[in-house]
């Protein structure tokens, strides 16, 4: 009996080590120190010595349940962007820069080329967050997954100025509310996705006029990373007040969670485009309009509230930074949380 035979394959880790390592340079900064295979990831902190009073931020999360049509569709290549977008967004989303990100991946068997492929993708994301991709994990559990199932999970850190942070304490009633574009359902809502359509290949390998793709392709559509879209702002001198990532729970969880006591969110739903995907879901569904707003983002990935002066600039800097922007509400006084309208 060895290890291999119980079911944990050390030569394919070995391998998949070797094949990512490519990726992995790609989004090396110069604060990282060392290479890939120590036992944890340095990181300098010299950038960050001259802050005045610099604040570390942290976000974790995963991919839930999209990983479901991955694995039916054997396509993994952005799998790993949704992870990293997941994570590096609740760091800009409280004003912050992403420095560096660590992966875990648990799956049935350890495939060196998938997992490559997957890491691949990680590494896309970071490159994209200006993240440094500094270590992760690949660990094989057999008896506990089925062979060719995954999961994996993200750990971000980022920085900023204790004044940049962004807390949403300052909004007043009057404030302009400017939403960010969403490129579909991002990484929330599948279990749901996932009772409406039936998930075979295919199901998933049907085109849909309405979609301008197959199912498939619109559903695995990599959730946008808005640090890029965040930095630009910030450059154009607009001090953003509050800003929600919108993910699982919708408007009315997330929009909530930005506002101070005594201020209600108004977003205006003929502001903005509905990706033509949430309506097929809608209505392929039965779904209530209530429920699709406390489940999905609805076409909005991040909304910003801003002074209404700097409204005009703020859309103009998210779409120099190559996003769709709306301006999508106000801010009144009221009972804390979102009205629909």
């Amino acid at each position: 009996m060895d290890y291999k035979k119980a079911g944990v394959d050390i030569e394919a880790g070995y391998k998949s080590v070797e094949l990512m390592k490519k990726h992995v340079k790609e989004t090396l900064r110069p604060e990282v120190l060392g290479g890939l295979g120590g036992f944890s990831g340095a990181f300098s902190l010299d950038a960050i010595k001259n802050m005045e009073h610099p604040v570390l931020l942290s976000g974790t999360d995963g991919v839930g349940t999209k990983l479901k049509l991955a694995m039916v569709l054997d396509r993994h290549d952005t799998i790993g962007i949704d992870c990293v977008a997941m994570c590096v967004n609740d760091v800009a989303c409280a004003g912050g820069e992403p420095l560096f990100f660590l992966d875990s991946i648990a799956c049935g068997k350890n495939y060196p080329e998938k997992i490559a492929t997957i890491v691949k993708g990680v590494a896309e994301g970071c490159k994209m967050a200006g993240a440094a991709l500094v270590g992760g994990e690949t660990a094989e559990h057999p008896d506990m997954m089925p062979e060719d199932d995954y999961d994996i999970a993200g750990f971000a850190v980022g920085v900023v100025e204790q004044k940049d942070l962004i807390t949403g304490e300052n909004i007043k009633p009057g404030d302009t509310l400017v939403a960010i574009a969403s490129s579909g359902v991002h990484s929330n809502g599948f279990s749901l996705v996932r009772k409406v359509f039936d998930m075979s290949a295919e199901s998933l390998n049907t085109y849909y006029e309405e979609l301008g793709a197959t199912l498939g392709e619109a559903l695995l559509t990599p959730t946008r990373i808005y640090v890029k879209a965040m930095k630009s702002v910030k450059e154009a001198g607009v001090t953003v007040k509050g800003c929600s990532h919108i993910t699982g729970g919708g408007f009315y969880e997330n929009i909530p969670r930005m506002l101070p006591e005594g201020i209600n969110a108004h977003v205006e739903l003929g502001s903005y485009e509905v990706p033509a995907v949430f309506k097929l879901l809608q209505k392929k569904g039965g779904i209530a309009d209530q429920m699709m707003y406390n489940t999905y983002n609805m076409g909005i990935g991040m909304l910003l509230a801003v002074d209404p002066a700097d409204a005009r600039s703020t859309v103009e800097a998210i779409e120099a930074a190559g996003e769709k922007a709306w301006i999508a509400g106000t801010c009144v006084a009221g009972e804390k949380g979102v009205t629909l309208c």
